[in-house]
């Protein structure tokens, strides 16, 4: 089944050719929408398709947002990976690390309140949505599929939020300063990619940004280097339902620099 294999394996190196992709797209930085073909779906008719191949949610650490995603009713979840519109869509699930990082934000908006925040693979948009029910002076979604990004387009105005900045940009070794707050969920799914983004967030961290880290405890964090430099902010106990896509995990933390 399409999604079992997906989610049994991803983010943790999937086996069955759905891989993770890394940051390594060309740059692309905008206020609107993204009018581009992907996977030959134009741009134009991406909302309606991701409409119809994914169901409204609120089954999830955060009910308060309501979130498009590929849940056990939808036909994604069990149809081979070639009858997919979609190439690769990690975006349409609501990752534990994601769930934990929105979780801590909607608890304590006060962090957030007046921030300009960055929301770093953003996939369905839900750790920025949290931030712009907390009153951010400013969010940024970034994420290099476009379809993500449509997808928190979608999720925004399903929410009644406004969308204000996107990005499809590669930010990882970039200098990102300027952001008061910085939200990263389940980004660290494997060892090499994990430490360029560890370190990364570690330079935004010493320029004096507030990093959220959301984890559900996968090895590239749980054996880094860089751990002993973190600190927890939080423990989440997850679902039975997320706890079964997730290889098990029964919790999800959110992290912080010290």
């Amino acid at each position: 089944m399409y999604c079992h294999r997906m989610i049994a394996n991803a983010p943790s190196l999937p086996r069955n050719g759905w891989k993770m992709r890394k940051y390594v797209d060309s740059p692309t930085h905008c206020r609107f929408p993204i009018h581009q073909i992907t996977d030959g779906i134009k741009e134009q008719n991406l909302r309606d398709q991701i409409t119809a191949e994914t169901c409204l949610s609120r089954n999830h650490l955060t009910p308060e947002l309501q979130l498009n995603l590929i849940t056990h009713s939808c036909r994604l979840w069990t149809c081979d990976p070639k009858h997919s519109p979609f190439r690769d869509p990690f975006w349409a699930f609501y990752w534990p690390g994601g769930q934990a990082v929105s979780r801590f934000v909607l608890d304590n908006s006060q962090i957030i309140k007046g921030k300009k925040v960055l929301d770093f693979g953003s996939g369905c948009g839900a750790s920025g949505l949290a931030a712009k029910l907390c009153r951010a002076k400013q969010v940024t979604f970034n994420d290099i599929d476009e379809a993500a990004i449509e997808s928190v387009l979608l999720n925004g105005l399903k929410n009644k939020l406004t969308i204000d900045d996107v990005s499809t940009a590669n930010l990882v070794g970039t200098k990102c300063h300027h952001y008061d707050v910085i939200l990263v969920g389940d980004m660290l799914y494997d060892a090499e990619f994990a430490n360029e983004v560890l370190s990364w967030l570690k330079g935004i961290h010493e320029s004096g940004s507030l990093v959220l880290i959301g984890d559900p405890g996968r090895f590239a964090l749980a054996y880094h280097p860089l751990k002993t430099s973190l600190r927890c902010l939080g423990k989440y106990e997850l679902s039975q339902s997320t706890m079964l896509e997730n290889n098990g995990h029964s919790q999800a933390f959110v992290w912080t620099f010290t």
